[in-house]
């Protein structure tokens, strides 16, 4: 018997039927959406594609129900930081002669407008990604610089809920590797931002690094365990699927897209890596992310520190192992010590010797010591010609003002690995005695700024960053005025150039390599810096290949761009 279909709607009225179908000898029936139905005569059971479609819509209906679950979080989420961003707003002009009360409402203001950043980023990321304009670049890092990012980075977040945690590395063989750094530090910080937001206060997070030489490529791999409130095996198996969140945030208090570990996945896997999650409800999670990246073989430069006898001031155990490891393997001079007490005693018996210290290293975790910086400006004026050296996994850019005027010479960031310590140290000493020591802010008077930027609000923003720096300020409205502008300055007129990219007439790209090209003497000299909210990693490469120095992401973080302007010609 030949088979016959028709479609039936909610109630049974028959919509579509093939020829000959007779609705009183239907012997099948398949469900279909809205309550809607496919009749089938002369067949005891769905044919396969009618059970391979079935399947299909099913799968279309829970992908639909998941996102508009996701609009109505969204709606929420977004609307959350938004509310405090009005109000606190509101408030600060309300009250605008009470300094306290508006600088608090500017804290806040502050802190949601960063959560509401974050969630944009999470749905462009996943758009881009979808639409496969996604692209990976290979650039040259130190692990070292990104691990050392990621520490100044969570820190603050693990102390303010009080959480134990610390960061191990082991078997760092490869410290200069090609990878997507910028994807590299947006997974990893993914991940541990996960697991700080789903571990209560006073809980344990514990960061391991380490790396397995696989012949021509070093596969770096990086775990997160926390002790939090884990996952089901229901939602682990579905945890990198889009919009999904094991709990709904207007209950939990914890907001986000849902976005972030289907992000992380894609990611990891653009890489070539993998990543794998383990966990258990009330027990906590396992995160371990592998990615395979090319690598330098190259040795550490010693030839600065062949005569130089080190005085190291250090209280953790796990780190004096590790000066003792790195130190010995090249035979260079050094003493280790645990407290200011011993420090001072050493310093004073080397004096006595008349065999005095080159430097002095101290770790920023002193026990019963007092501060670091009274440490250091008490030895650095008892004994002025020991460099002292800060090796700590502090924001150098936030305390180096407090750091230079406690005599502070030079910073190694934790975590250090053989080659950053080596060569750091080398650096620090080839330095000339003396040198000038760097500002909170650079200082910039008698100096010109070429400021490329087509919105006036932000012109206006950016004017009163810079005026901290005393430099002038020039400002052009687009692109073409920019390049007019610089060719009309005379020869070395500006010490750098803030170029936004999205600007009339003509984009920050073409005016930069007009500036480039344009034969002068200082135009493959002038520093030039991306500010633009073009913020993704094709945008930065893009940047580079227009001949840009460095980009700097709007909203403007003050502290990337003061980093910025300490490259400024003199």
């Amino acid at each position: 018997m030949e088979k016959q279909y028709a479609v039936a709607d909610a109630q049974g009225k028959i919509l579509f039927q093939t020829p000959g179908f007779d609705a009183a000898r239907a012997d099948c029936a398949v469900p279909l959406s809205d309550g809607a139905s496919l009749l089938l005569s002369g067949a005891e059971s769905p044919p396969e594609e009618v059970r391979a479609l079935q399947a299909q819509l099913e799968e279309a209906k829970a992908a639909n129900a998941a996102k508009e679950i996701f609009l109505s979080n969204m709606s929420h989420d977004i609307r959350t930081p938004m509310n405090a961003i009005v109000g606190m707003t509101a408030l600060a002009k309300k009250h605008i002669d009470e300094k306290k009360r508006v600088a608090d409402a500017l804290d806040k203001i502050e802190t949601a407008s960063a959560h509401l950043l974050s969630l944009i980023n999470d749905v462009l990321d996943m758009s881009r990604i979808n639409s496969g304009r996604i692209q990976i670049v290979e650039e040259r890092f130190s692990i070292s610089d990104l691990l050392h990012d990621i520490l100044t980075i969570i820190r603050p977040q693990m102390e303010a809920k009080n959480h134990t945690w610390q960061l191990t590395a082991e078997n760092i063989e490869a410290e200069t590797l090609y990878g997507d750094t910028l994807r590299l530090r947006q997974v990893y910080m993914n991940v541990v931002s996960n697991a700080i937001k789903y571990t209560e206060a006073g809980g344990v997070v514990d960061l391991l690094v380490s790396e397995r030489i696989e012949g021509e490529r070093c596969r770096v791999i990086f775990r997160c365990r926390d002790n939090g409130i884990g996952m089901s095996p229901e939602f682990v198996q579905r945890i990198f699927e889009p919009f999904e969140r094991a709990s709904n945030s207007t209950m939990s208090k914890i907001e986000g897209t849902g976005l972030g570990m289907s992000i992380v996945k894609k990611l990891v896997e653009a890489m070539g890596g993998e990543i794998t999650v383990e966990s258990r409800v009330g027990e906590g999670t396992l995160v371990t992310v592998s990615v395979p990246m090319a690598y330098e073989r190259e040795q550490a430069d010693t030839s600065a520190l062949a005569d130089k006898r080190l005085l190291i001031l250090e209280a953790d155990e796990k780190l004096r192992a590790r000066y003792t490891r790195y130190l010995g393997e090249f035979g260079l001079e050094y003493r280790l010590v645990s407290s200011a007490g011993e420090a001072l005693d050493a310093l004073t018996e080397a004096d006595f010797r008349q065999q005095g210290y080159s430097a002095v290293l101290i770790g920023s975790r002193q026990e019963n010591s007092g501060s670091v910086f009274d440490i250091a400006a008490y030895l650095s004026k008892a004994y002025p010609v020991c460099k002292i050296v800060l090796v700590s996994d502090d924001n150098w850019e936030q305390i180096e003002y407090q750091a230079m005027r406690s005599g502070i010479a030079g910073f190694i960031p934790l975590p250090f690995f053989r080659k950053s310590l080596l060569s750091g140290l080398d650096r620090l000493l080839r330095e000339e005695e003396g040198a000038e020591s760097a500002a909170a802010y650079p200082d910039l008077a008698g100096r010109r700024i070429l400021l490329a930027e087509d919105n006036m609000i932000n012109r206006e923003i950016a004017r009163e960053m810079l005026s901290v720096t005393g430099a002038e300020i020039d400002a052009a409205e687009d692109g073409r005025q920019a390049v007019d502008m610089y060719l009309a300055a005379e020869e070395g007129a500006y010490s750098i150039i803030l170029m936004d990219v999205q600007m009339p007439v003509m984009d920050g790209y073409a005016a930069t390599r007009a500036i480039r090209a344009s034969g002068r003497g200082d135009a493959a000299l002038v520093p030039i810096f991306a500010m633009t909210a073009n913020t993704f990693a094709e945008d930065i490469a893009r940047a580079r290949e227009a001949g840009m120095n460095g980009h700097i992401a709007k909203p403007v973080d003050v502290n990337l761009l003061m980093q910025a302007l300490r490259q400024a010609r003199p």
